[in-house]
């Protein structure tokens, strides 16, 4: 009995621990440390949230840039990879079909020149980032849809680079959503 009950306080306190004082630290870390305060940066549009800024969204019409595609249909509560290894011919084949839709869409592309980035899910399926290169290469098929001149579609694109810090850590990224509301913005004024 004394075993059970030492058993039944130890868990309580774990339970307490875990559960309210870790958390509480992390959220205080994330309160000083981190951008935006631990809280997700919303992207607003004439005054109305359209999205956060650190979740992938889906775009597909040509003239959005698109992300990267999502193994998990861009669902938060589902992020996750779809644990198919390279080999895996059902993978390869959805790679394949996306590298087909992709050519459709930037005919003035080989197939050689369709970045894997574009044509493969990250890890967590919500990505909000590409390359710049991968924005550059959907430059024209986004100015044409608009109706805009490729310079000032890419004057956009330029724009948006978020480069590494200090000029050292991380690589130069582009926040899809980001760079979407840009453009809207552009063309109301």
């Amino acid at each position: 009995m004394k075993t059970l009950l030492k058993s039944l306080k130890i868990t309580i306190v774990f339970c307490v621990f875990f559960g309210v004082c870790y958390v509480f630290v992390l959220w205080a870390i994330a309160q000083v440390a981190s951008p935006g305060h631990g809280n997700a940066e919303l992207v607003t549009l004439d005054g109305k949230v359209v999205g956060a800024a650190n979740v992938g969204q889906e775009f597909t019409k040509d003239i959005y840039f698109w992300g990267r595609p999502s193994a998990a249909g861009y669902a938060a509560d589902a992020s996750a990879g779809s644990n198919k290894g390279p080999t895996n011919e059902e993978y390869l084949k959805e790679v394949e079909a996306r590298v087909d839709t992709f050519l459709v869409h930037h005919p003035y592309l080989s197939r050689k020149e369709v970045p894997a980035e574009m044509v493969t899910a990250s890890g967590s399926g919500l990505d909000p980032d590409i390359t710049p290169r991968c924005a550059f290469i959907q430059i024209r098929r986004v100015a044409q849809a608009r109706g805009m001149n490729e310079d000032e579609v890419k004057a956009i694109v330029d724009k948006q680079t978020e480069r590494p810090w200090l000029g050292l850590f991380g690589p130069s990224k582009i926040n899809v959503l980001k760079l979407n509301m840009a453009l809207e913005k552009s063309k109301n004024e």
